[in-house]
């Protein structure tokens, strides 16, 4: 691929940005808003979740399902072969649409590849609602607010994940 067929290639790619988590393996994680705590979970993952424009129940699902079986926990040989529902972890689940966020062009970063914050709430609440189907124990932060989250993270180990498969 020569550097012009890179470029569009890129161009297209930035044009339909999928749904985007990270996800964190935590020995806990709490939210907090206006210092008052929301939730909190033990040892799990922490999952923070971009809604871009155009994404379905179908790219939370993926993302669902990828972030619930990854083999991110160790076995008794100390390997990471073991996944969420393995160890039986808990799951925290935060909204953050700045992982939509393109810094190609100047220094602030543009969101308007985001999904536009109604649809993305009701993506970001199924997420939950299928995510408390297979985990026992599920925490959220409150979404379109500002959020203090405090984790220790184990590892560490970080995952990214996107729907369009890209990484």
């Amino acid at each position: 691929m020569n550097e012009k067929q890179f470029i569009a290639k890129r161009k297209q790619i930035l044009m339909v940005l999928p749904m985007r988590a990270v996800i964190q393996r935590v020995e806990s994680a709490s939210v907090k808003v206006n210092n008052q705590e929301l939730s909190s979970i033990d040892k799990g993952i922490l999952v923070l979740l971009g809604v871009a424009k155009e994404d379905t129940e179908t790219d939370a699902d993926y993302i669902l399902e990828k972030a619930v079986n990854l083999r991110i926990f160790e076995d008794e040989h100390n390997k990471m072969n073991r996944s969420l529902l393995d160890v039986e972890g808990s799951m925290m689940v935060v909204s953050q649409f700045t992982l939509l966020g393109s810094c190609v062009k100047g220094r602030r970063p543009s969101f308007v590849l985001a999904e536009e914050p109604q649809k993305a709430n009701e993506l970001y609440e199924y997420f939950v609602s299928k995510a408390k189907e297979k985990v026992n124990n599920i925490g959220t932060g409150k979404f379109q607010e500002m959020m203090k989250i405090e984790l220790i993270n184990d590892g560490p180990v970080t995952i990214l994940l996107d729907s369009k498969k890209y990484f």
